[in-house]
């Protein structure tokens, strides 16, 4: 049985109140150090290896990314951006992705030891 969310779409119950990582999207000061190397997607320099912490936000973009596999864990390389800087070019799961800069600001990650 599917829920709706405030904005009418379909939501399998798997992925209810996670809208889409509801623990590393909350910051407090007393997880602070646990955030720390923590960075967006779009600030994350071409060609360095991070992995997803969290995509933050709800909805339909949201659940859309985590359905293509952008999930917390997956390996991510941005590979490069347009000449004006919007969309960029990302590789997740060894596939490649074109993502707008501001859907890019909603996944956090982290670079890999």
């Amino acid at each position: 049985m599917a829920t709706t969310s405030p904005d009418m779409t379909a939501r399998p119950p798997s992925l209810k109140g996670h809208g889409v990582a509801a623990d590393a999207a909350q910051s407090t000061p007393s997880d602070a150090p646990a955030r720390r190397g923590v960075t967006s997607l779009s600030a994350l320099p071409h060609g360095t290896p991070a992995r997803v912490v969290s995509v933050e936000g709800e909805g339909a973009v949201a659940l859309r990314l985590m359905e293509m596999g952008v999930v917390p864990g997956a390996p991510v390389r941005v590979i490069k951006a347009a000449p004006l800087g919007d969309p960029i070019e990302v590789r997740v799961h060894g596939y490649h992705l074109a993502l707008r800069r501001s859907e890019a600001e909603t996944i956090l990650v982290t670079g890999e030891p």
